[in-house]
């Protein structure tokens, strides 16, 4: 019996004596089914589904529902990004980057002329502004939206800004954000105004972002 298997058992043990189930429980049975997806159902799927879509020419979605005990049912889009279809999660896994060792620049600097911090200012009046220029760049892409953030593909040092994977090398600097996700932030005080600047240009916001 697998640890899933256990873990169901569990459940429907507690839910058959009336007893209720805590979060920790549910969240270990959403991390077990996820992983599982993640190594055995997609690479499956994957392998057997992708020669046959090679002959379709165009971009789309292939949204599929399970519900145990009925017919799988799947949902075509022609949209290419499925934060505009649903609030789902990303499940394929982000590679790992290339890093080139040895490097002695690639440690960022906070400014030359003493530390700084950020301050966000967002359309409706709300300011970031934790002591910490990570922390505050962190806050403000959550705010934003992390889907909206991830799907911009913006990377630092080879990473992405938003990605499902700890990087072997800067994953110190990856701010666990839930679901999964990390942010970047091995970047100066600088590099994160530039990077808000660049996000907001991209997704059309009006962000008035500070080096202070």
């Amino acid at each position: 019996m697998t640890k899933l298997e256990k873990l169901y058992a569990s459940i429907k043990g507690l839910q058959e004596l009336g007893l209720p189930l805590n979060d920790e429980t549910l969240k270990a049975a959403d991390d077990l089914e996820e992983q599982l997806i993640k190594t055995e159902i997609l690479p499956a799927m994957s392998k057997d589904i992708e020669p046959r879509l090679s002959q379709i020419q165009r971009e789309l979605v292939l949204v599929v529902e399970y519900k145990p005990g009925t017919p799988i049912s799947v949902a075509l889009s022609r949209k290419t990004n499925i934060a505009e279809l649903l609030d789902a999660k990303i499940l394929e896994q982000d590679p790992q980057a290339e890093h080139k060792e040895g490097k002695k620049h690639e440690k960022p600097i906070e400014r030359i002329n003493g530390k700084t911090v950020l301050r966000v200012t967002f359309p409706d009046g709300t300011i970031i502004a934790d002591k910490k220029a990570k922390n505050t760049f962190a806050e403000t892409i959550k705010r934003i939206g992390l889907m909206k953030v991830r799907n911009l593909g913006i990377t630092f040092c080879h990473v992405p800004i938003v990605s499902n994977t700890l990087d072997k090398k800067y994953g110190q600097a990856q701010i666990p954000v839930g679901d999964g996700l990390y942010i970047m932030t091995h970047s100066s005080t600088h590099d994160k105004k530039k990077q808000l600047d660049k996000i907001a240009k991209d997704l059309g916001i009006k962000l008035i972002v500070e080096e202070i």
